[in-house]
């Protein structure tokens, strides 16, 4: 009986660079085949593009059969996509084709047997010996494997669990060592704010995010305050920067100094919702001025 051993190991991120892949993606439509679909992994909570056949119709929440990263499987139909987040157009697949009534059932009957195979996961984890926490089971549709996903604080040589799993399940046995961000996406859990993680319910394909998007936003730089139940930055960090790094383009930035009323003046605020500028004077003065009054004229701020 063979077996796989495939690790998929998040490398330990910093609180400047997190999250910073080097993948090859494209949010334009032209870049895409037509029509495209979002398909959905409920085991994993990851979300791809596909196209399919023309005569091939298929209705949300449809499962249906496709290739995906971990061999052919069933993933829910989510929709046509006319803007793809963050994709690679070289990963679309081709939907095969939708599943029956028939194997509706199987796929019932394969998650009581991932129920059963936490357990025994857990069980041959314990007798291993190995610091290891389970994650996720899922069963392949189209194929005889089983995969197990869980968290370690370090590399893990499972080969030893691996044998084991064989054993018991006489199929293909994959174990996949995943990263807290991964962790968070799967199991999911409430944010800060009082809603559902975003990588877990509005999606996978979230942006990268960097230090630089908080402070350009004037957030503490407190980690705790700017992290997530994962310990990496908040992901919804990156969903007003955008806008916070175009307005800053038309405010004259903090520190500048320049004559007014009398004396010399420093802006030492800027706040950028409010449209407002706090000046400090060298006698003293604190003033507040709308920053459409500061302008650049010849390369230096004044007041007009």
């Amino acid at each position: 009986m063979d077996y796989d051993i495939n690790e998929n190991i998040e490398d330990i991120e910093s609180l400047e660079d997190n999250d910073q892949r080097p993948v090859k993606t494209s949010s334009n439509p032209n870049d895409f085949p037509q029509p495209l679909y979002e398909l959905n992994l409920d085991y994993s909570k990851e979300s791809f593009y596909a196209i399919a056949s023309e005569s091939q119709e298929f209705n949300t929440g449809d499962f249906v059969l496709v290739p995906t990263r971990y061999g052919n499987d069933v993933a829910r139909f989510g929709g046509p996509v006319k803007t793809p987040i963050n994709a690679n157009p070289d990963e679309v697949v081709k939907i095969i084709r939708k599943i029956n009534a028939e194997e509706e059932i199987i796929l019932e009957e394969n998650h009581k047997k991932e129920k059963e195979a936490a357990k025994i996961f857990k069980e041959k984890v314990a007798l291993n010996n190995l610091e290891m926490k389970f994650i996720g089971c899922h069963f392949l549709f189209d194929e005889p494997k089983v995969l197990f996903f869980f968290s370690a604080d370090t590399r893990i040589d499972f080969r030893k669990l691996v044998k084991d799993l064989v054993a018991v399940f006489k199929v293909r046995v994959e174990l996949r060592q995943i990263g807290v961000r991964d962790e968070s996406r799967i199991i999911g859990g409430l944010g800060c704010c009082g809603r559902p993680y975003c990588c877990h319910s509005v999606t996978d394909k979230l942006k990268p995010v960097s230090i630089k998007m908080a402070k350009e936003q004037n957030l503490s730089l407190n980690s705790s305050k700017i992290s997530g139940q994962c310990g990496r930055l908040l992901c919804c960090l990156s969903y007003e920067y955008d806008w916070y790094a175009e307005a800053r383009k038309a405010m004259p930035p903090e520190g500048a100094r320049f004559p007014y009323d009398g004396t010399v003046f420093k802006i030492t605020e800027v706040n950028l919702l409010t449209q407002m500028v706090s000046l400090l004077g060298e006698d003293g003065r604190i003033l507040s001025l709308p920053s459409k009054r500061i302008v650049n004229i010849g390369g230096k701020w004044q007041v007009r």
